[in-house]
């Protein structure tokens, strides 16, 4: 992928913007009574995470996360469906539900028998489109990331005026 691209494409996270993210995934948690709540990028990257620390590294789950999400966009697409938006996997223990949030982000909600499916899928099925909501105004704020084609001479004339 070409840097311009990257660069284009790349979220910046704000003090404010977290703020807003961590609200969403608290009161999700304590709606729903899941464990823990990650959210990660399709590349596999940590965004943020909230409730109970994960056993392991968060950063190897989100890794493995978004592997899976991708492994099975593609049997979607090999069934006909452009992805599927939600996975279920149950353990004997603890569940995990991934989520596709938007285009680029996956929610990872891990959760035990102090809760059930039916309150995970429903509660995360609105918080998705909360985060999508806060995800969109990041997107919105960044505009052109472009800096003017005089902006070294209204810096130097800055610079000169300041000292």
């Amino acid at each position: 992928m070409k840097d311009s691209k990257l660069r284009s494409e790349r979220l910046e996270f704000y003090a404010e913007d977290m703020e807003r993210l961590h609200t969403e995934l608290d009161s999700f948690l304590e709606l729903s009574k899941a464990r823990c709540a990650l959210l990660i990028d399709r590349d596999g990257h940590l965004v943020t995470r909230r409730g109970d620390a994960v056993q392991s590294s968060a950063d190897s789950i989100s890794a493995l996360v978004a592997g899976s999400f991708a492994a099975t966009k593609e049997m979607a697409r090999l069934l006909g469906e452009t992805e599927f938006s939600v996975m279920f996997h149950q353990g004997k223990r603890d569940s995990i539900q991934l989520q596709l949030v938007g285009e680029r982000t996956l929610l990872a909600v891990l959760f035990d028998d102090r809760t059930n499916l039916g309150l995970v899928r429903f509660y995360a099925q609105e918080a998705a489109l909360r985060l999508q909501d806060v995800f969109e105004s990041i997107v919105g704020r960044r505009g052109g990331g472009e800096l003017a084609s005089n902006f070294s001479d209204v810096g130097q004339a800055a610079l000169d005026e300041l000292f």
